[in-house]
Protein backbone atom coordinates (compact mmCIF):
# COMPACT_ATOMS: atom_id res chain seq x y z
CA UNK A 1 0.00 0.00 0.00
CA UNK A 2 1.79 3.35 -1.43
CA UNK A 3 -0.43 5.74 0.98
CA UNK A 4 1.95 9.04 1.71
CA UNK A 5 1.16 11.84 3.33
CA UNK A 6 4.06 14.07 2.26
CA UNK A 7 3.20 16.67 -0.36
CA UNK A 8 4.37 16.69 -3.51
CA UNK A 9 5.76 20.03 -4.64
CA UNK A 10 3.08 20.63 -6.43
CA UNK A 11 0.49 20.24 -4.33
CA UNK A 12 2.15 22.05 -1.64
CA UNK A 13 2.11 25.36 -3.79
CA UNK A 14 -1.60 24.42 -4.57
CA UNK A 15 -2.52 24.54 -0.62
CA UNK A 16 -0.25 27.72 -0.46
CA UNK A 17 -1.74 29.63 -3.20
CA UNK A 18 -5.18 28.45 -2.09
CA UNK A 19 -4.79 29.22 1.12
CA UNK A 20 -3.80 33.28 0.61
CA UNK A 21 -6.90 33.37 -2.24
CA UNK A 22 -8.87 32.44 0.80
CA UNK A 23 -6.88 34.97 3.45
CA UNK A 24 -6.35 37.83 1.34
CA UNK A 25 -9.76 37.55 -0.99
CA UNK A 26 -12.69 35.70 0.74
CA UNK A 27 -12.15 36.02 4.22
CA UNK A 28 -12.55 39.70 3.94
CA UNK A 29 -15.51 39.81 1.81
CA UNK A 30 -17.32 36.67 3.46
CA UNK A 31 -19.44 38.61 6.11
CA UNK A 32 -20.95 41.05 3.86
CA UNK A 33 -21.84 38.06 1.31
CA UNK A 34 -23.44 36.42 4.26
CA UNK A 35 -25.31 39.21 5.29
CA UNK A 36 -26.57 40.76 2.15
CA UNK A 37 -27.14 36.75 0.35
CA UNK A 38 -25.76 38.11 -2.85
CA UNK A 39 -23.72 36.01 -5.26
CA UNK A 40 -20.29 36.83 -5.16
CA UNK A 41 -19.21 37.16 -8.69
CA UNK A 42 -16.35 39.54 -8.46
CA UNK A 43 -14.57 36.46 -6.03
CA UNK A 44 -15.34 34.19 -9.00
CA UNK A 45 -13.38 36.56 -11.40
CA UNK A 46 -10.88 36.91 -9.13
CA UNK A 47 -10.53 32.89 -8.27
CA UNK A 48 -11.07 32.27 -12.71
CA UNK A 49 -7.84 34.53 -12.87
CA UNK A 50 -5.93 32.56 -10.50
CA UNK A 51 -6.63 29.39 -12.38
CA UNK A 52 -9.30 27.81 -9.73
CA UNK A 53 -12.46 28.55 -12.20
CA UNK A 54 -12.27 26.01 -14.72
CA UNK A 55 -13.07 22.36 -15.95
CA UNK A 56 -9.29 21.53 -16.54
CA UNK A 57 -8.33 22.87 -12.88
CA UNK A 58 -10.70 20.26 -11.50
CA UNK A 59 -10.17 17.40 -13.90
CA UNK A 60 -6.65 17.46 -13.46
CA UNK A 61 -7.20 17.49 -9.60
CA UNK A 62 -9.15 14.42 -10.28
CA UNK A 63 -6.42 13.07 -12.13
CA UNK A 64 -3.89 13.06 -9.30
CA UNK A 65 -2.91 9.43 -8.35
CA UNK A 66 -2.23 10.46 -5.19
CA UNK A 67 -6.14 11.40 -4.42
CA UNK A 68 -4.42 14.31 -2.35
CA UNK A 69 -4.53 17.31 -4.72
CA UNK A 70 -8.68 17.76 -4.24
CA UNK A 71 -9.43 17.68 -0.79
CA UNK A 72 -5.75 20.09 0.51
CA UNK A 73 -7.23 22.68 -2.19
CA UNK A 74 -11.20 22.18 -0.86
CA UNK A 75 -9.97 22.42 2.74
CA UNK A 76 -7.95 25.92 2.01
CA UNK A 77 -10.94 27.14 0.24
CA UNK A 78 -13.24 26.70 2.60
CA UNK A 79 -11.47 27.90 5.60
CA UNK A 80 -11.71 31.05 4.15
CA UNK A 81 -16.29 30.57 3.69
CA UNK A 82 -18.44 27.53 2.88
CA UNK A 83 -20.59 30.13 1.06
CA UNK A 84 -18.18 31.47 -1.04
CA UNK A 85 -16.44 27.95 -1.33
CA UNK A 86 -19.74 26.89 -2.98
CA UNK A 87 -19.93 29.30 -5.52
CA UNK A 88 -17.11 28.71 -6.80
CA UNK A 89 -16.80 24.53 -6.92
CA UNK A 90 -20.27 24.17 -7.69
CA UNK A 91 -19.72 23.24 -11.34
CA UNK A 92 -17.16 20.96 -10.21
CA UNK A 93 -19.86 18.43 -8.74
CA UNK A 94 -21.96 19.02 -12.29
CA UNK A 95 -18.71 18.10 -13.78
CA UNK A 96 -18.17 15.26 -11.92
CA UNK A 97 -21.41 13.80 -12.96
CA UNK A 98 -21.05 14.88 -16.34
CA UNK A 99 -17.60 12.94 -16.19
CA UNK A 100 -19.17 9.72 -14.63
CA UNK A 101 -21.74 9.35 -17.72
CA UNK A 102 -20.56 11.62 -20.23
CA UNK A 103 -19.23 10.24 -23.65
CA UNK A 104 -16.04 11.96 -24.53
CA UNK A 105 -17.43 14.15 -27.35
CA UNK A 106 -20.20 15.23 -24.79
CA UNK A 107 -17.69 16.15 -22.40
CA UNK A 108 -15.61 18.38 -24.80
CA UNK A 109 -18.85 20.18 -25.24
CA UNK A 110 -19.97 20.57 -21.90
CA UNK A 111 -17.09 20.94 -19.62
CA UNK A 112 -16.11 24.08 -20.85
CA UNK A 113 -20.11 25.13 -20.46
CA UNK A 114 -20.08 24.82 -16.58
CA UNK A 115 -17.16 27.40 -16.40
CA UNK A 116 -17.29 29.56 -18.66
CA UNK A 117 -13.88 32.13 -19.23
CA UNK A 118 -12.87 34.67 -17.25
CA UNK A 119 -14.49 38.40 -18.11
CA UNK A 120 -16.99 35.78 -19.41
CA UNK A 121 -18.44 33.30 -16.56
CA UNK A 122 -20.39 30.73 -16.58
CA UNK A 123 -22.37 28.27 -13.68
CA UNK A 124 -23.23 25.20 -13.75
CA UNK A 125 -26.09 23.41 -11.11
CA UNK A 126 -26.54 19.36 -10.40
CA UNK A 127 -30.05 19.32 -9.94
CA UNK A 128 -30.96 15.80 -8.25
CA UNK A 129 -32.76 15.83 -4.57
CA UNK A 130 -36.68 16.74 -4.65
CA UNK A 131 -39.15 17.95 -1.64
CA UNK A 132 -39.90 14.23 -1.24
CA UNK A 133 -36.60 12.62 -1.93
CA UNK A 134 -33.20 13.92 -1.30
CA UNK A 135 -31.26 11.14 -0.19
CA UNK A 136 -33.87 8.82 -0.28
CA UNK A 137 -33.26 8.20 -3.98
CA UNK A 138 -36.53 5.57 -4.39
CA UNK A 139 -38.52 8.48 -4.06
CA UNK A 140 -37.24 10.39 -7.10
CA UNK A 141 -40.52 11.68 -9.35
CA UNK A 142 -39.04 13.46 -12.01
CA UNK A 143 -39.64 11.60 -15.21
CA UNK A 144 -38.13 11.72 -18.49
CA UNK A 145 -40.53 10.49 -21.66
CA UNK A 146 -38.69 9.99 -25.13
CA UNK A 147 -40.47 11.67 -28.09
CA UNK A 148 -38.84 11.07 -30.96
CA UNK A 149 -35.16 12.40 -30.95
CA UNK A 150 -36.15 14.17 -27.99
CA UNK A 151 -36.55 13.36 -24.18
CA UNK A 152 -39.58 15.39 -22.36
CA UNK A 153 -38.69 16.22 -18.70
CA UNK A 154 -41.40 16.81 -16.08
CA UNK A 155 -40.56 16.90 -12.08
CA UNK A 156 -39.68 19.37 -9.39
CA UNK A 157 -35.92 19.77 -7.59
CA UNK A 158 -35.58 21.36 -4.38
CA UNK A 159 -32.22 22.49 -2.29
CA UNK A 160 -30.11 23.31 -6.10
CA UNK A 161 -27.20 25.27 -6.33
CA UNK A 162 -27.04 27.63 -8.54
CA UNK A 163 -30.60 26.46 -9.77
CA UNK A 164 -32.05 28.81 -12.57
CA UNK A 165 -29.25 30.77 -12.89
CA UNK A 166 -26.87 28.32 -14.21
CA UNK A 167 -26.04 27.77 -18.21
CA UNK A 168 -25.91 24.30 -17.57
CA UNK A 169 -27.86 21.88 -15.59
CA UNK A 170 -27.35 18.44 -15.45
CA UNK A 171 -30.25 16.72 -14.25
CA UNK A 172 -31.50 13.13 -13.30
CA UNK A 173 -34.70 11.40 -14.01
CA UNK A 174 -36.83 8.42 -14.11
CA UNK A 175 -36.57 6.60 -17.75
CA UNK A 176 -38.00 3.08 -16.81
CA UNK A 177 -40.99 3.30 -14.47
CA UNK A 178 -40.79 -0.79 -14.23
CA UNK A 179 -37.01 -0.22 -12.43
CA UNK A 180 -37.85 3.04 -10.46
CA UNK A 181 -34.85 4.65 -8.95
CA UNK A 182 -32.56 1.74 -10.81
CA UNK A 183 -33.85 2.90 -14.25
CA UNK A 184 -32.43 6.77 -14.02
CA UNK A 185 -30.38 8.57 -16.65
CA UNK A 186 -29.09 12.30 -16.40
CA UNK A 187 -29.41 14.65 -18.99
CA UNK A 188 -28.86 18.28 -19.82
CA UNK A 189 -30.68 20.88 -19.58
CA UNK A 190 -29.12 24.67 -20.12
CA UNK A 191 -30.32 27.29 -18.49
CA UNK A 192 -33.27 29.06 -20.41
CA UNK A 193 -34.78 26.04 -21.69
CA UNK A 194 -38.32 26.33 -22.07
CA UNK A 195 -40.29 24.88 -19.26
CA UNK A 196 -37.73 25.32 -16.90
CA UNK A 197 -39.06 27.46 -14.76
CA UNK A 198 -37.26 29.01 -11.22
CA UNK A 199 -39.68 29.25 -8.26
CA UNK A 200 -37.59 30.76 -5.91
CA UNK A 201 -34.37 31.46 -4.28
CA UNK A 202 -33.93 29.96 -1.21
CA UNK A 203 -33.47 31.80 2.21
CA UNK A 204 -30.95 29.76 3.95
CA UNK A 205 -29.63 29.57 7.87
CA UNK A 206 -25.87 29.55 6.41
CA UNK A 207 -23.54 29.38 3.18
CA UNK A 208 -25.77 32.48 2.16
CA UNK A 209 -23.32 33.18 -0.04
CA UNK A 210 -24.39 30.80 -2.63
CA UNK A 211 -27.37 30.33 -4.81
CA UNK A 212 -29.86 27.45 -4.11
CA UNK A 213 -32.98 27.09 -5.52
CA UNK A 214 -36.66 25.73 -5.82
CA UNK A 215 -37.06 24.56 -9.57
CA UNK A 216 -39.51 22.75 -11.69
CA UNK A 217 -39.43 21.32 -15.01
CA UNK A 218 -42.71 21.41 -16.83
CA UNK A 219 -42.59 19.86 -20.13
CA UNK A 220 -38.84 20.27 -20.42
CA UNK A 221 -37.56 19.55 -24.36
CA UNK A 222 -34.29 18.53 -24.76
CA UNK A 223 -32.49 16.87 -27.63
CA UNK A 224 -31.37 13.36 -27.58
CA UNK A 225 -27.51 14.27 -27.55
CA UNK A 226 -28.42 16.33 -24.23
CA UNK A 227 -28.75 12.10 -22.72
CA UNK A 228 -25.29 11.61 -21.01
CA UNK A 229 -23.97 8.52 -22.41
CA UNK A 230 -26.05 8.87 -25.22
CA UNK A 231 -28.99 5.99 -26.06
CA UNK A 232 -26.71 3.20 -26.60
CA UNK A 233 -25.73 3.03 -23.62
CA UNK A 234 -28.63 3.86 -21.99
CA UNK A 235 -30.21 0.65 -23.51
CA UNK A 236 -27.34 -1.59 -22.34
CA UNK A 237 -27.41 0.15 -18.42
CA UNK A 238 -31.30 -0.51 -18.58
CA UNK A 239 -30.89 -4.70 -19.94
CA UNK A 240 -28.07 -4.98 -16.77
CA UNK A 241 -30.20 -3.46 -14.66
CA UNK A 242 -33.25 -5.60 -15.50
CA UNK A 243 -31.40 -8.59 -15.19
CA UNK A 244 -29.65 -7.41 -11.53
CA UNK A 245 -33.27 -6.81 -10.20
CA UNK A 246 -33.85 -10.42 -11.19
CA UNK A 247 -30.62 -11.66 -9.26
CA UNK A 248 -31.84 -9.89 -6.74
CA UNK A 249 -28.68 -6.96 -7.12
CA UNK A 250 -29.65 -3.11 -7.29
CA UNK A 251 -27.79 -0.05 -7.65
CA UNK A 252 -28.23 3.90 -8.64
CA UNK A 253 -26.09 6.15 -10.26
CA UNK A 254 -27.00 8.65 -8.76
CA UNK A 255 -25.97 6.93 -5.61
CA UNK A 256 -22.60 6.39 -7.30
CA UNK A 257 -22.03 9.79 -7.98
CA UNK A 258 -22.63 10.88 -4.29
CA UNK A 259 -20.02 8.49 -2.91
CA UNK A 260 -17.47 9.28 -5.53
CA UNK A 261 -18.07 13.48 -4.34
CA UNK A 262 -18.46 12.54 -0.79
CA UNK A 263 -14.89 13.32 -0.05
CA UNK A 264 -14.59 16.31 -2.19
CA UNK A 265 -17.52 17.57 0.41
CA UNK A 266 -15.97 16.22 3.85
CA UNK A 267 -12.78 17.93 3.02
CA UNK A 268 -15.44 21.23 2.98
CA UNK A 269 -16.55 20.48 6.51
CA UNK A 270 -13.02 20.04 7.02
CA UNK A 271 -12.24 23.93 6.20
CA UNK A 272 -14.62 24.56 8.70
CA UNK A 273 -13.93 23.06 11.35
CA UNK A 274 -10.50 23.76 11.00
CA UNK A 275 -11.08 27.78 10.75
CA UNK A 276 -12.76 27.67 14.16
CA UNK A 277 -10.39 25.57 16.15
CA UNK A 278 -7.54 28.28 14.55
CA UNK A 279 -9.82 31.18 15.80
CA UNK A 280 -10.77 30.08 19.45
CA UNK A 281 -7.21 28.48 20.18
CA UNK A 282 -6.14 32.32 19.20
CA UNK A 283 -8.86 33.51 21.38
CA UNK A 284 -8.63 31.45 24.56
CA UNK A 285 -4.53 32.42 24.17
CA UNK A 286 -4.64 35.92 24.11
CA UNK A 287 -8.05 36.23 26.37
CA UNK A 288 -7.25 36.36 30.25
CA UNK A 289 -9.95 35.55 33.18
CA UNK A 290 -9.12 35.56 37.25
CA UNK A 291 -5.34 36.96 36.05
CA UNK A 292 -4.32 34.30 33.14
CA UNK A 293 -5.23 33.32 29.86
CA UNK A 294 -8.40 31.28 29.52
CA UNK A 295 -6.72 28.08 27.10
CA UNK A 296 -4.84 27.35 30.77
CA UNK A 297 -8.31 26.14 32.26
CA UNK A 298 -8.53 22.50 31.74
CA UNK A 299 -12.31 23.50 30.61
CA UNK A 300 -10.96 25.02 27.59
CA UNK A 301 -7.71 23.36 26.53
CA UNK A 302 -9.25 20.17 26.75
CA UNK A 303 -11.83 20.25 24.59
CA UNK A 304 -9.46 22.04 22.20
CA UNK A 305 -6.64 18.74 22.17
CA UNK A 306 -10.17 16.79 21.69
CA UNK A 307 -11.51 18.84 18.73
CA UNK A 308 -7.88 19.12 17.41
CA UNK A 309 -7.07 15.07 17.41
CA UNK A 310 -11.14 14.77 15.86
CA UNK A 311 -9.88 16.84 13.30
CA UNK A 312 -7.27 15.17 12.36
CA UNK A 313 -8.83 12.08 12.51
CA UNK A 314 -11.69 12.91 10.17
CA UNK A 315 -8.82 14.47 7.61
CA UNK A 316 -6.94 11.15 7.41
CA UNK A 317 -9.78 9.59 6.48
CA UNK A 318 -11.08 11.96 3.83
CA UNK A 319 -7.55 11.67 2.78
CA UNK A 320 -7.77 7.83 2.63
CA UNK A 321 -11.17 8.11 0.82
CA UNK A 322 -9.72 10.54 -1.82
CA UNK A 323 -6.91 8.52 -2.50
CA UNK A 324 -8.99 5.47 -3.13
CA UNK A 325 -10.98 7.18 -4.93
CA UNK A 326 -7.91 7.96 -7.22
CA UNK A 327 -6.47 4.38 -7.38
CA UNK A 328 -10.02 2.97 -8.24
CA UNK A 329 -10.24 1.01 -4.83
CA UNK A 330 -13.99 0.60 -4.02
CA UNK A 331 -16.04 1.89 -1.47
CA UNK A 332 -16.93 -1.35 -0.39
CA UNK A 333 -16.75 -0.53 3.31
CA UNK A 334 -18.52 2.76 3.32
CA UNK A 335 -15.18 4.85 3.44
CA UNK A 336 -16.36 7.67 1.48
CA UNK A 337 -19.49 7.73 3.43
CA UNK A 338 -16.92 7.38 7.15
CA UNK A 339 -14.96 10.02 5.70
CA UNK A 340 -18.17 12.75 5.60
CA UNK A 341 -19.82 11.29 8.64
CA UNK A 342 -16.72 11.96 10.52
CA UNK A 343 -15.85 15.26 8.97
CA UNK A 344 -19.10 16.87 8.93
CA UNK A 345 -19.77 15.88 12.83
CA UNK A 346 -16.21 17.41 13.65
CA UNK A 347 -17.32 20.67 11.91
CA UNK A 348 -20.76 21.37 13.83
CA UNK A 349 -18.89 20.61 17.15
CA UNK A 350 -16.10 22.49 16.57
CA UNK A 351 -18.13 25.66 15.60
CA UNK A 352 -20.27 25.39 18.37
CA UNK A 353 -17.37 24.77 21.02
CA UNK A 354 -16.04 27.85 19.34
CA UNK A 355 -18.70 29.62 20.24
CA UNK A 356 -18.81 28.38 23.54
CA UNK A 357 -15.19 29.49 24.33
CA UNK A 358 -15.73 32.71 23.32
CA UNK A 359 -18.83 33.40 25.58
CA UNK A 360 -21.04 36.46 24.41
CA UNK A 361 -18.65 37.67 21.83
CA UNK A 362 -19.32 34.25 20.32
CA UNK A 363 -22.96 34.83 19.86
CA UNK A 364 -22.88 38.19 17.73
CA UNK A 365 -21.32 39.09 14.73
CA UNK A 366 -18.48 40.78 15.75
CA UNK A 367 -16.40 37.73 15.30
CA UNK A 368 -16.94 35.30 12.33
CA UNK A 369 -17.55 31.53 14.44
CA UNK A 370 -21.51 32.29 14.59
CA UNK A 371 -21.20 32.53 10.95
CA UNK A 372 -19.30 29.17 10.65
CA UNK A 373 -21.64 27.46 13.37
CA UNK A 374 -24.85 28.03 10.66
CA UNK A 375 -22.35 27.20 7.65
CA UNK A 376 -21.18 23.99 9.07
CA UNK A 377 -24.90 22.48 9.88
CA UNK A 378 -25.47 21.84 6.24
CA UNK A 379 -22.84 19.31 6.19
CA UNK A 380 -24.73 16.94 8.24
CA UNK A 381 -27.67 17.54 5.67
CA UNK A 382 -26.28 17.72 2.09
CA UNK A 383 -25.00 14.84 0.09
CA UNK A 384 -26.38 12.36 2.34
CA UNK A 385 -27.66 13.40 5.83
CA UNK A 386 -25.10 11.89 8.95
CA UNK A 387 -28.19 9.01 9.52
CA UNK A 388 -27.51 8.44 5.57
CA UNK A 389 -23.88 7.82 5.75
CA UNK A 390 -24.39 6.20 9.03
CA UNK A 391 -26.74 3.50 7.06
CA UNK A 392 -24.37 3.08 4.06
CA UNK A 393 -21.45 2.34 6.51
CA UNK A 394 -23.71 -0.08 8.72
CA UNK A 395 -24.69 -2.33 5.51
CA UNK A 396 -21.14 -2.02 3.81
CA UNK A 397 -20.10 -3.43 7.05
CA UNK A 398 -22.72 -6.27 6.52
CA UNK A 399 -21.85 -7.24 3.04
CA UNK A 400 -18.19 -7.20 4.45
CA UNK A 401 -18.25 -9.42 6.94
CA UNK A 402 -15.90 -11.79 7.90
CA UNK A 403 -13.36 -9.60 5.60
CA UNK A 404 -10.15 -8.23 6.64
CA UNK A 405 -9.74 -4.90 7.27
CA UNK A 406 -8.96 -2.44 4.03
CA UNK A 407 -5.06 -2.65 4.16
CA UNK A 408 -4.99 -6.36 4.43
CA UNK A 409 -7.88 -6.72 1.52
CA UNK A 410 -6.28 -5.22 -1.14
CA UNK A 411 -3.95 -5.96 -3.52
CA UNK A 412 -0.05 -5.49 -2.47
CA UNK A 413 2.41 -3.64 -4.33
CA UNK A 414 6.02 -4.14 -3.98
CA UNK A 415 6.37 -7.22 -6.52
CA UNK A 416 7.98 -10.71 -5.60
CA UNK A 417 11.47 -9.14 -4.18
CA UNK A 418 9.59 -7.51 -1.61
CA UNK A 419 7.13 -9.98 -0.47
CA UNK A 420 10.65 -12.46 -0.18
CA UNK A 421 13.18 -9.29 1.24
CA UNK A 422 10.64 -6.51 2.67
CA UNK A 423 10.63 -5.67 6.22
CA UNK A 424 9.12 -8.54 8.37
CA UNK A 425 10.09 -10.99 6.58
CA UNK A 426 11.28 -14.21 7.35
CA UNK A 427 14.34 -13.91 5.36
CA UNK A 428 15.43 -10.48 6.34
CA UNK A 429 15.15 -11.35 10.32
CA UNK A 430 17.41 -14.74 9.56
CA UNK A 431 19.77 -12.05 7.88
CA UNK A 432 19.32 -9.54 10.63
CA UNK A 433 19.95 -12.68 13.43
CA UNK A 434 22.90 -14.17 11.61
CA UNK A 435 24.36 -10.71 11.34
CA UNK A 436 24.00 -10.04 15.06
CA UNK A 437 25.42 -13.23 15.44
CA UNK A 438 28.80 -12.36 13.52
CA UNK A 439 29.25 -9.49 15.60
CA UNK A 440 32.19 -10.47 17.35
CA UNK A 441 33.88 -12.17 13.83
CA UNK A 442 33.56 -10.32 11.05
CA UNK A 443 34.89 -6.57 10.87
CA UNK A 444 32.96 -3.56 12.09
CA UNK A 445 32.01 -1.92 9.33
CA UNK A 446 30.38 -5.07 7.88
CA UNK A 447 28.21 -5.06 10.74
CA UNK A 448 27.65 -1.17 10.26
CA UNK A 449 27.08 -1.70 6.46
CA UNK A 450 24.36 -4.45 7.73
CA UNK A 451 22.46 -2.32 10.50
CA UNK A 452 22.38 0.49 8.16
CA UNK A 453 19.96 -1.73 5.37
CA UNK A 454 17.49 -2.75 8.57
CA UNK A 455 16.95 0.56 10.26
CA UNK A 456 13.97 2.30 10.25
CA UNK A 457 13.89 5.41 7.70
CA UNK A 458 15.01 8.37 10.06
Amino acid sequence: MTFDLTPTAAQHELAERAHEFARDHIRPVAAHYDRAQEFPWPVLEEAAARGFYSPLFYRDLIGDPTGLSLPMFMEELFWGCAGIGLAIVMPALALSAIGRAATPEQMIHWAPECFGTPGDLKLAALAISEPEGGSDVRNLRTRAVRDGDDWIIDGHKMWIGNGGIAHVHVVNAVVDEQLGHRGQALFVVPGGTPGLQLVRKLDKLGCRASHTAELTFDGVRVPMENLLGGPERLERMLAERREARGNGRSGSATLGTFEQTRPMVAAQALGIARAALEYMTSYANRREAFGAPIIDNQGISFPIADLATQIDAARLLTWRASWMAARGVPFERGEGSMAKLAASEIAVRATERAIQTLGGWGYITDHPVEKWYRDAKLYTIFEGTSEIQRIVVAQAMGAAAGRPPLHIDLEPSGGPLNRMFGRGTPARGRAAAAALGMRDRVPAPVVRAAMKVLRPPR
